[in-house]
């Protein structure tokens, strides 16, 4: 658990897998928690969240001042301010991790989908006019081409907005009350943060098994939460103490373990493969993440690092030109950037 004087009014938090990096967003600011849950520092200005966040292809996109904002965080800038008419209170966000992202509208009951294939002119699409519950939180579920989505409120049914006709249909009914964040991790299970009572509930993919996770640390009005998938560690904002804790799932440690890697990497570029070189001075594991530019994983290893000079050799003669990135999510070291011809 971490817990700062420059954190204020936190409700949203997200993973940075290129950077290694936990984002969260912080009144009028976003904080930056490194991999080891303990390091936190403000990002420079204009970057700036209130409520829902995401992150793809090297880009944070922002429910800040009632309008989705998109900052570049290889430069640290604002590229995009998107207005919805209309809007009342924006608060949840979900992506495909491509180009789309999905917002909910708290105050008018609303769902509306960003187009940002052309980023310099995104295309807004109101989904569903009215979804008869109070939508919060919202994740994208792409095996069933659908958005599912929670409700603040008593008894808070878990809803699905089918993205191929936009009908809107009731997945589960729950004792739960004001819930506020939903994710899922990459089996498919759902994570639901609720505020009465306090607590992280766990459902299966097709909802007929829940289960009470428990959270070292505590909860206190849990909010918009991220499953961190790089990392298998769910990451939970609470809006009450601001705090946030961390719950570790298969190998991950639950504080988020700092492998403190203690020099740099020199990497060669070949037709097929690239050679990655590095010094450890003591024998250890570590995790790696080899991803697009959008961010996505493409490979996910171990590589065991001896007392000496230590060699990887990742194979790329599959894989189409272009930028590509080795990302250490459980450590400070940032991400590599290897360039394929």
């Amino acid at each position: 658990m971490f817990q700062a004087q420059n954190l204020q009014t936190i409700e949203s938090i997200e993973y940075d897998p290129i950077q290694g990096r936990f984002l969260v967003s912080n009144s009028n600011s976003v904080v930056h928690v490194d991999g080891d849950g303990n390091g936190v520092s403000t990002l420079p200005s204009p970057l700036a969240a209130a409520y829902g966040m995401e992150i793809f292809d090297n880009h944070l996109f922002a429910i800040h001042s009632n309008r989705v904002k998109v900052f570049d965080l290889a430069t640290n800038t604002l590229v995009q301010n998107v207005n919805i008419t209309g809007a009342g209170f924006l608060n949840g966000m979900a992506s495909d991790g491509v180009a789309r992202v999905w917002v909910t509208d708290f105050s008018t009951k609303k769902i509306h989908q960003i187009d940002f294939t052309d980023l310099a002119n995104p295309v807004t699409i109101l989904l569903s006019n009215n979804t008869t519950t109070t939508p919060n939180g919202i994740v994208y579920d792409e095996a069933n081409n659908r958005l599912v989505f929670v409700a603040w409120g008593s008894n808070a049914p878990i809803k699905a907005l089918d993205l191929t006709d936009n009908t809107i249909t009731t997945l589960a009914t729950t004792t739960l009350g004001n819930c506020d964040g939903i994710d899922k991790d990459g089996l498919g299970n759902y994570f639901v943060a609720s505020w009465s009572p306090n607590r992280i509930t766990k459902y299966s993919p097709d909802f007929s098994v829940s289960e009470i996770i428990t959270v070292a640390g505590g909860l206190s009005s849990a909010a918009d939460i991220c499953y961190a998938n790089e990392i298998d560690t769910l990451a939970i904002p609470n809006t009450g103490n601001t705090t946030v804790v961390y719950v570790g799932f298969d190998n991950t440690p639950n504080n988020i373990n700092n492998l403190a890697l203690n020099s740099d990497f020199s990497v060669a570029s070949f037709e097929d493969h690239w050679e990655i070189n590095h010094f450890s001075a003591a024998q250890k594991n570590i995790n790696y993440l080899l991803l697009d530019n959008q961010g996505k994983v493409i490979v996910s290893e171990k590589w065991l690092l001896e007392n000496t000079t230590n060699r990887l050799i990742i194979p790329n003669n599959a894989l189409p030109s272009g930028t590509y990135f080795l990302a250490f999510p459980n450590s400070k070291t940032k991400a590599i950037k290897l360039s394929k011809i």
